[in-house]
């Protein structure tokens, strides 16, 4: 039966030769990357950083003074002179940068919470491994999918399943990194008001709220991590003659 499609035999072996390196590297995952990196994660979760049972010792002090109060007085001159003794002693010189206001910080610039920084910094490129590799055998199943045909579609179905569930571990997983943003953003709003009214003690107090919150959230992102590596690799290891074969060519299996 001649094709109904011309496709010039050199893009053919080249797709084929992706095909066969998708499919080696995908069956590679599962059968040993995704268990070796469960293990990985399951030892991580174990390590002091992940247990540490008061959270006080994650507080990060804000290195801003609190000024003395303000005294008001009938004079609107003296109201004005106070006011400006006020902000050089917090260290808040306002200074004009192309129209723009910019917070001169007394210490120079207010760091982040380290031990949150170098917890970050070790989560992430978990996460991006993850979604990288979830995406690969995505690809791998999606490869496998046979022509649409009537009939004898069980194995069709596990298939679909299977792509369904990676790609709902690919959001989750990139649901992560926005997570680690907003917190850096909030935090940094949340910073700058203390910055600007140092006297209120809410800010300092949110600040603290924040990180642990944040520590609390990077704990179950670890475990979550861990947990969707062991389920990946026993659904497909249960389901892989389907997944590898969605069709049987013994018809009297159906009966």
């Amino acid at each position: 039966m001649s094709s109904l499609l011309k496709v010039d035999s050199e893009v053919k072996t080249k797709v084929d030769a992706f095909r066969e390196r998708i499919s080696g590297e995908a069956e590679n995952l599962v059968a040993s990357f995704f268990p070796q990196k469960l293990l990985e994660l399951d030892s991580l979760l174990k390590e002091p950083i992940l247990h540490i049972h008061d959270l006080k010792e994650i507080h990060s002090e804000i290195d801003l003074t609190v000024p003395d109060p303000v005294l008001l007085t009938n004079s609107h001159d003296g109201v004005e002179v106070n006011a400006k003794k006020r902000k050089l002693e917090v260290g808040l010189e306002e200074d004009m940068c192309q129209g723009t206001k910019v917070f001169v910080m007394p210490g120079g610039m207010l760091k982040s919470n380290g031990q949150l920084v170098d917890l970050i910094e070790r989560v992430k490129p978990e996460i991006r491994t993850l979604i990288e590799k979830c995406n690969t055998v995505k690809m791998w199943v999606q490869l496998l999918i046979p022509r649409i045909e009537d009939g004898n579609n069980f194995g069709v179905s596990i298939q679909e399943e299977t792509v369904a569930e990676l790609r709902t571990v690919e959001g989750e997983a990139a649901s992560y990194l926005d997570q680690i943003s907003r917190y850096y953003i909030t935090r940094a709003k949340l910073v700058s008001k203390i910055a600007k009214y140092p006297h209120v003690e809410d800010y300092r107090r949110t600040v603290t709220e924040i990180d642990e919150k944040e520590y609390i959230s990077l704990k179950i992102i670890v475990s979550e991590l861990r947990n969707q590596y062991v389920t990946l690799h026993d659904m497909i290891l249960k389901n892989i003659e389907k997944i590898k074969r969605p069709r049987s060519s013994n018809t009297d299996a159906l009966y």
